[in-house]
Parts: structure tokens; C-alpha cells; sequence
């Protein structure tokens, strides 16, 4: 593997629509030769980047090294191109590991089965140069490789993060379908919002979203609370660069401002303040059990996010009424606040009745979803701009 000095190209992988909040983070932390791709951004990097960008990075979902290329078109190809490589500079017989397979190709039509192939191909190697052949540990492996597929091309690479970033340590167990951390991150980073006024979501869940923006506010990172990174089972791992990147002394920011959740099912916000312990956060953030209708904003003004239940967490509720529902709550009670809207359902976003004043739109997995922001005044916006003037 790589030496300190060696410079070498990472794939920081992402949700789609998070591409440029991802790039932005690389930038702040010094990377070059940044590039966005399709649910990646590709950047230049060095051993103690790597390390930086897995603690760091709060919109990414892995860091990958791309360590082996070639074109094949079935799976024989694809066996024997693998076969070839000198898996001995990653690999030795003690050493457990995994492939994970992504597919975007007409020549394969199983992810699963092509990253077998490459799984008997390494293995196959090592018992026929020494006799023995590592054992695979799809759980917790020394090494994990990532296959990827476009097309004919195909590409490894070494998985440096290990699990999924979005599994930050804090999350003691989930509310029902529990937005991920790297995308709730990324709706926090689309608002602007930096700490500098409230925050509030009055349909928290278990908390994901104000917990993000909670140790975005206090630049707390988001690999605090991480046991392990995968380059830490790496045989050049270097423990003391590594203590280095970790042991900066960060100033914690103070919170000036509210930061609220709320949600009217009691076992949910129970899992929200249970989470924010964990996460060192309790006395930053404040959780209540409350409906939507019910609950009272804090003056000043600021951010508000809501990620409504959509399909079947709704079950027979009508979602048209319920985004009219979360549209009233904003025209009555949210003056002076900025107010964004996550929803699965593009139908029904239509019926917030407020004008959006951005557009954009979100992949939660392969779920297209669309996050919309509403400006709330007193009076109307012409009369604010008005007043304004």
C-alpha cells in the first residue's frame, strides 16, 4: 500500500444530490483535483487525507482507493483479469476479507454473483501460489473490496472506511425508517444553516436530523464516536499519523441558539434523547413529545426542517392533507423562518400551499425525493419587501 508521502486517487461515494455539499467538505480539508461524478466525488489525496476525510467527512457514505482496472464482458473475463492481479501487496493467507459488487452494465445482471467470481479468484490465487487461501468475513474484515461495473469496465477497490459512514456510533436503535445520517447531514448543509439562529424539526423521529445539525453547530466530528475505520486493519496503517489527525485539539463551538425536536409518538423521542446521550449532546439539544399542531416555535426565527412519513409510514393516512396540515402549521405559527420540506411523494409537496423559493432534488436510496424551500413572513412577501425597502 501506499507510503505518507505517496499520493494516490480516492472516490468519497455519496447519495445522489449530495455530490456538490461532498466536494465543498473535500475542498475545506485541503483536497486537489477535486471532481464531481454520479453519487461520488473523485479527489486527490495522500495517507493522512485518507484518515482526515473518513473523520471528517459528514456527507460521505465511503472512502474508496481504486487500486486495480481492466475491461471484461462475462465471467470468465472477469475471473481471470482478477485471477492475475498480485493480490500478495493487500492480501496474505491470515488476512480475512469481503467484496461488495455495484453493477451498471448490460454484460452482468448480478452484483452478488460478480463479486463471487472475484472472491474464488483471490482465494484460487493463494492456494495456488502457497497452498492456503484466506478465509472471506463479509462482517468485520481485515480488508473489504468494492467491485465496480460500468459498462465493460470494471474496476477494485480498497474500502478505507470499513462500514458505512452513515453509522456514526451514536444511534442506539432507530425509529421506524430512520433517515441516514450522511443524507440528514446533507439537508442541514443545504439549508446554510451554521449554528447561527434556531433549528427546529417538529417531526423528529429519532432525532437523526437535529443531532447532525447539532454537532455541525458545535464542530464536533462526525467519526467521534467511531470503534474502527477499515484502513486501521490495513498493514500500513500508521497509528501515529493517524492519533494526529484524531488528537487535533477542534474548538468546540458554543450553541447559542435553540436546537428542538419534537414528535408526537413518546417511543420515538424516548430513542431521540437516548441517541443525543450518547452522541455527548443532551445538553445541547432539546427534545419534546408534541404533534406538529401543537407544538410552539421559539422566537427569532431560523431553520426548520421536516421530513414527513411517506408511503407506507403513513399506512391510510392521505398525504395530500398531511403536507396541507404541515403548510398551515408554517402560514400560522413559523414567521421569520426559513422552512424545508424533505418528501418522497412529489405529488404531494405541491399542496404545502406555500411557493417554494428553492427546488431541489434528493435520492434517499433509490427513492426520489424532493427538498423544497419555503420563506414564511408576517405578511405577505410583497408587503416584506416593502417593509424592507
Amino acid at each position: 500500500m501506499s507510503t505518507d508521502k505517496e499520493n494516490f486517487e480516492l472516490v468519497a461515494k455519496t447519495f445522489r444530490g449530495l455530490e456538490e455539499v461532498l466536494a465543498s467538505e473535500l475542498r475545506e480539508l485541503g483536497a486537489e483535483n477535486v471532481k464531481i461524478r454520479k453519487r461520488a466525488v473523485v479527489f486527490e489525496s495522500d495517507k493522512e487525507l485518507m484518515y482526515r476525510a473518513n473523520f471528517h467527512l459528514r456527507t460521505a457514505l465511503r472512502v474508496l482507493k481504486p487500486v486495480f482496472s481492466f475491461r471484461a464482458r462475462d465471467e470468465d473475463q472477469l475471473y481471470k483479469e482478477a485471477y492475475e492481479f498480485d493480490w500478495t501487496k493487500f492480501l496474505s493467507n491470515k488476512t480475512t476479507f469481503a467484496v461488495d459488487g455495484v453493477l451498471n452494465s448490460p454484460y452482468f445482471n448480478h452484483s452478488q454473483y460478480i463479486a463471487l467470481k472475484v472472491k474464488d479468484a483471490i482465494a484460487d490465487q493463494f492456494r495456488e501460489r502457497t497452498g492456503l487461501r484466506p478465509s472471506v468475513d463479509t462482517g468485520s474484515p481485515d480488508v473489504r473490496l468494492n467491485l465496480h461495473i460500468s459498462g465493460d469496465n470494471c474496476t477494485i477497490l480498497l474500502d478505507s472506511s470499513g462500514e458505512s459512514l452513515h453509522k456514526r456510533g451514536y444511534r442506539t436503535a432507530g425509529y421506524t425508517a430512520p433517515i441516514n445520517e450522511v443524507l440528514a447531514a446533507g439537508l442541514v448543509k443545504l439549508t446554510g444553516w451554521r449554528g447561527e439562529s434556531n433549528f427546529l424539526d417538529p417531526m423528529c423521529g429519532s432525532g437523526t436530523i437535529v443531532l447532525e445539525a447539532a454537532m455541525m453547530a458545535a464542530n464536533i466530528p462526525p467519526g467521534l464516536y467511531r470503534k474502527e475505520f477499515g484502513f486501521e486493519k490495513w498493514g500500513d496503517f500508521d497509528p501515529s499519523l493517524y492519533e494526529n489527525v484524531t488528537g487535533e485539539e477542534l474548538p468546540e463551538r458554543d450553541i447559542n441558539y435553540k436546537i428542538i425536536g419534537s414528535d408526537i409518538s413518546p417511543g420515538a423521542v424516548k430513542i431521540a434523547r437516548a441517541n443525543a446521550k450518547n452522541a455527548f449532546l443532551h445538553r445541547k439539544v432539546e427534545f419534546r413529545i408534541s404533534s406538529i399542531d401543537d407544538f410552539v416555535p421559539p422566537e427569532g426565527g431560523g431553520i426548520v426542517v421536516v421530513n414527513p412519513p411517506y408511503g407506507e409510514r403513513i399506512k391510510n393516512n392521505d398525504p395530500v392533507f398531511f403536507h396541507s396540515l404541515i403548510g398551515d402549521n408554517l402560514k400560522n405559527k413559523y414567521a421569520g423562518y426559513r422552512a424545508w420540506i424533505l418528501s418522497g411523494n412529489t405529488d404531494a409537496i405541491k399542496h404545502v400551499g406555500l411557493k417554494p423559493s428553492k427546488k431541489l432534488v434528493l435520492y434517499n436510496g433509490p427513492l426520489e425525493c424532493r427538498f423544497h424551500e419555503f420563506e414564511v413572513y408576517s405578511g405577505s412577501k410583497k408587503q416584506k419587501k416593502n417593509y424592507k425597502t
